[in-house]
């Protein structure tokens, strides 16, 4: 395999439980993946100089997440003459709360854990993504999941095949403000995977990111207005929003009316990572 995707997700709800006394907030929330894409290739070189190959516009290489797994894990396997090139073709959003950066980080891990011959277990590259970030293991779990602690401990959920509107405000949200809002709501009831209704669910973060970012509102007030939808929703802190259809050709005609200055994209929720079995 030369090019290697890292797929979005969607947070179909996401509930504030709680907080833990070090400042990490309790989620419970299901993540979905979606087909569309980052995707990247990946260069080993013997120098031990790991970086981008190309410019990431906005993206300083230090704070870049690839680069940081790369020599975490090169780092914790103790292979420090290793190296790697990384082409990133970036295409999910930045700040949009679809988890773009997690997932090239996670992608980065799988592909480099066999492309340098480490060959460590999922359960391994997980524990080490969750040093880069809470949203990191479940791309290396590799299945949509029930997610519940800071989103790190996962059960996985069989979902129904759907197509998602997903809009991309053109603004950005910081996750550490939304979180650190005084308006947020920490005490929603928590609920059993078993018992748990997606059409129940809802974002708790919401109401703050709205506030941050009215341009979120409007936009998740048109999905609302729109027929044949199952669910509509932020993604985790936002900005994008999202709408659920049971089937490609409903979901693009409601895509076909977006308003002028309006901009997403249409794609179909996935059963797994492409990368599960790599």
């Amino acid at each position: 395999m030369n090019i290697f995707p890292a797929p979005a997700k969607l947070n179909l709800f996401l509930h504030v439980i709680g907080c833990r006394d070090d400042g990490y907030h309790l989620l419970q929330t299901v993540f979905r993946f979606i087909n569309y894409s980052d995707r990247l290739r990946f260069d080993v070189t013997r120098d031990g100089v790991i970086g981008h190959a190309n410019l990431i516009p906005g993206l300083p290489e230090a704070d870049d997440l690839c680069v940081r797994a790369a020599k975490l894990l090169r780092q914790q396997s103790g292979r420090e003459s290793l190296g790697v090139k990384i082409h990133l073709e970036k295409n999910i959003p930045v700040g949009g709360g679809l988890g773009g950066g997690s997932s090239d980080a996670a992608t980065t891990l799988i592909a480099l854990n066999r492309l340098w011959g480490i060959d460590w277990e999922r359960e391994r590259l997980m524990a080490l993504g969750l040093e880069l970030g809470a949203d990191v293991p479940v791309f290396i779990y590799g299945r949509n999941a029930f997610a519940e602690g800071i989103g790190e401990k996962l059960e996985e959920v069989d979902l129904l095949p759907a197509w998602y509107v997903v809009l991309t405000p053109p603004v950005r949200i910081s996750t550490a403000m939304v979180f650190a809002s005084k308006e947020l709501t920490r005490n929603t009831i928590p609920i059993k995977m078993a018992a748990f209704s997606m059409v129940q669910g809802h974002n708790d973060l919401e109401p703050v990111a709205m506030r941050l970012q009215p341009v979120i509102a409007e936009w998740l007030d048109w999905l609302k207005q729109q027929h044949g939808l199952t669910k509509v929703a932020m993604s985790g802190s936002g900005s994008c929003v999202f709408a659920e259809f049971p089937s490609e050709s409903t979901a693009q005609a409601i895509f076909g009316q977006l308003p002028d200055g309006m901009s997403g994209f249409v794609a179909p929720g996935l059963a797994r990572h492409p990368l599960l079995d790599f």
